[in-house]
């Protein structure tokens, strides 16, 4: 387990306080804004540990970027993510789990493990690009 220091508390508190996914960068401007004197390596290294103790998710953007958000379920779950402004909702789904172990096993693999993280845009995104 590793310790709590300032710097790490300050990440989980930033990370919580967004709610949504956000890239270490941002994260890291949005601290140091906060008169915080925390490096990015720091910032990208306590993600990491974050992540690895599953007090965070982190997930690939559709451009490839790394983003983080505190995690708010235990066990294994996906997310549904909007394109436009980050709204994310975590889901479980048995069905992806089942389809994941079918298509390997069709495939002759075996111990199968996925990530599926959909994005689209949430209702209230959806709403303004029809008015």
């Amino acid at each position: 387990m590793k310790r709590n220091t300032w710097q790490r508390e300050a990440v989980k508190t930033a990370l919580s306080e967004r709610g949504d996914f956000v890239s270490a960068q941002r994260l890291h401007a949005d601290l140091k804004q906060a008169g915080s004197t925390i490096g990015l390596a720091t910032v990208y290294r306590t993600l990491t540990d974050l992540v690895s103790a599953d007090e965070a998710d982190a997930l690939q953007s559709p451009d490839g970027e790394n983003l983080y958000r505190a995690c708010s379920s235990e066990g294994h779950h996906h997310h549904l993510i909007c394109r436009n402004c980050g709204h994310t909702e975590e889901i479980s789904a048995e069905a992806v789990e089942a389809w994941a172990a079918t298509v390997a096993a069709e495939h002759g693999f075996t111990q199968p493990r996925h990530v599926v993280d959909v994005f689209g845009l949430c209702a209230t995104c959806s709403a303004a690009t029809s008015a």
